[in-house]
C-alpha cells in the first residue's frame, strides 16, 4: 500500500469504484485535516450536518426542515406566542421568521392572529391541520432521534444532550 492511500490513523482508505470498474480513492480522504481534529466546533458541525440530512431524509415525506420543526413545535407547546417571541427563543432573525411563517400558513399549518395586548404584533396558533401534522412530524422526528441513538450510542445520545443542555 502507498502512502497516499492511507489515512493519517493509519487506516487503509476506503476506495470507490469509478465508472469502469476500477477501485479509486476518493480524494478528500487524503486531505488533512490539522488542528480541525482536535476542535470541538469543528466536529459539533459535522455532527450537525449529518443531524440535518438525517432529518431531512426521515421527514422528507412530509417535507419539513429542522427550523420549521422547531418553530412548529414551540407554537404547539405555547399557542399565542409572538412572532418576536419565537424568534428570540429559536435564535431565528426576525426577517428569517416572517417568511417561514408564510410558508408554513400557505400550507395552513399555522395562524397569524393580531395581538389584543399590542395591535403591532402577531400572536401564532396551529391550524387543525397544523395540530394534526405535528404529531405526525413529531413520530418522524423521533424515528430521526432513534437513527442518532444508532449512530452514537444510547449513553451518548443522553450525554450530549446533557452538554448541550446549557445551550438550549
Amino acid at each position: 500500500m502507498t502512502a497516499s492511500a492511507a489515512r493519517a490513523d493509519g487506516r487503509p482508505s476506503p476506495r470507490k469504484r469509478a465508472g469502469n470498474g476500477a477501485a479509486s480513492r476518493d480524494v478528500t480522504d487524503d486531505v488533512g485535516l490539522d488542528a480541525l481534529a482536535g476542535h470541538a466546533g469543528y466536529a459539533v458541525r459535522r455532527f450537525q450536518i449529518w443531524i440535518f440530512q438525517d432529518f431531512i431524509k426521515t421527514l422528507g415525506e412530509v417535507d419539513i426542515r429542522p427550523t420549521q420543526y422547531s418553530v412548529l413545535t414551540v407554537v404547539g407547546a405555547n399557542p399565542g406566542l409572538s412572532q418576536m417571541a419565537v424568534a428570540k427563543r429559536l435564535g431565528i432573525e426576525r426577517a428569517r421568521l416572517v417568511h417561514l411563517l408564510d410558508s408554513l400558513e400557505q400550507r395552513k399549518l399555522v395562524k397569524r392572529i393580531k395581538s389584543r395586548k399590542d395591535r403591532r404584533s402577531h400572536a401564532l396558533h396551529l391550524t387543525a391541520q397544523g395540530e394534526t401534522a405535528l404529531a405526525k412530524f413529531k413520530r418522524l422526528a423521533a424515528e430521526h432521534e432513534r437513527h442518532v441513538e444508532a449512530k452514537i450510542g444510547r449513553a451518548n445520545r443522553a450525554h450530549l444532550l446533557r452538554i448541550l443542555a446549557g445551550f438550549t
